[in-house]
């Protein structure tokens, strides 16, 4: 009986990770159809009925989606009412992780569950077992499209676009903890240059917490081509392997996990040029994974773990540990560094 048992938990183990990718898959079906938006609109729990009749889906669909809705009910994502206005009909309302796929929300996350699982993003896994027995010295992305990622990107208009509206997706996030939570860290910065910062979402958001910081969007010519006017953030086109524009601070988002510790120490040495003495304010602001095998969070431990295999097949970067945080600052000639955990994420203080 004890051996049974355990072959059954085994199968369901294998089976959970297999429908891991259908559910990510659900979830984007609800976004694209806009379930959080309508269930957001109503202000209150959303009769099931209504809900059918408010994203203008065939009537014969109404079962399939109900059953749609029990999946993401059961993963957290909707809380449903029973008999909520005692007419025998379920209602549903929104969850703190469905608040995140509202796509009218500051912190809306919606664009990066439609970029990042888009069949242009995901198709590379298919070679993974491919790349792993080849001597193919690049990546599976690149094994799959003939050209790294960010060739890709400037050769694609709608894949350039779904990626950066996914990072600013991303980003929109990332920003409200940074000027809600780590204020002290923007604390004497007269100005700041984004490295890496797509459509400016990050720039204004600091822009507009602190009106006294000078922003700066750096990236590469065709991506802050699609950057909106600002009055009040500066886009300037450019390669960051070449150069960094001077500021009092460089801000690196999911910049460094996405290269190799040849090409980190390389940026960081510009960035080092870039920026005064730490008596003077200078620093390097970086937002990226600090992998912590004592993590207790088991779903920010597989997050990370998880975000540093699709950098390997991406781009051939890496998640890293403190200790090879730190061996990549004290190569680009930095002294000091200061970690301050933000979820699956940390932010990352670098000084000179």
């Amino acid at each position: 009986m004890e051996q049974t048992k355990e072959l059954l938990q085994a199968q369901t183990h294998v089976y959970h990770h297999i429908h891991g990718n259908a559910i990510s898959m659900f979830l984007k079906c609800a976004v694209e159809l806009g379930i959080p938006d309508a269930i957001h609109a109503h202000g209150q729990p959303l009769p099931f009925s209504r809900l059918v009749s408010s994203l203008a889906i065939p009537p014969s669909k109404a079962p399939s989606l109900r059953r749609l809705l029990r999946l993401l009910t059961h993963t957290g994502f909707f809380t449903i009412h029973p008999d909520l206005d005692s007419s025998g009909e379920d209602a549903y309302s929104l969850t703190p992780s469905s608040q995140l796929l509202l796509k009218s929300s500051p912190t809306s996350l919606a664009s990066f569950v439609v970029g990042i699982l888009d069949s242009s993003i995901l198709s590379p896994f298919q070679l993974l077992s491919a790349w792993y027995r080849s001597e193919h010295p690049a990546t599976a992305a690149e094994m799959a499209r003939g050209m790294p990622i960010w060739d890709w990107a400037r050769a694609n208009p709608h894949f350039n676009l779904l990626f950066n509206e996914a990072m600013a997706s991303d980003t929109s996030v990332v920003a409200k903890v940074l000027v809600t939570d780590c204020k002290a860290a923007f604390h004497g910065l007269r100005s700041l240059v984004d490295v890496g910062g797509g459509n400016g979402m990050f720039a204004m958001g600091i822009a507009e917490a602190f009106p006294h910081i000078k922003c700066t969007v750096y990236d590469l010519p065709h991506v802050v081509a699609t950057m909106p006017e600002s009055p009040v953030v500066e886009a300037v086109g450019g390669d960051m392997f070449e150069r960094i524009p001077p500021a009092d601070a460089v801000f690196l988002k999911l910049i460094l996990h996405t290269l190799t510790d040849e090409q980190c120490v390389k940026i960081l040495r510009l960035c080092k040029e870039a920026i005064p003495k730490r008596e003077e304010g200078g620093k390097v602001l970086i937002v990226d994974v600090v992998l912590n095998s004592d993590q207790q969070d088991y779903m920010v431990t597989e997050s990370q773990l998880v975000w540093d295999l699709v950098m390997l097949q991406a781009t051939g970067g890496k998640e890293r540990e403190e200790h090879e945080w730190k061996k990549v600052f004290t190569e680009a000639g930095f002294v000091d560094y200061r970690v301050t955990p933000l979820g699956a994420r940390s932010l990352i203080e670098v000084f000179p």
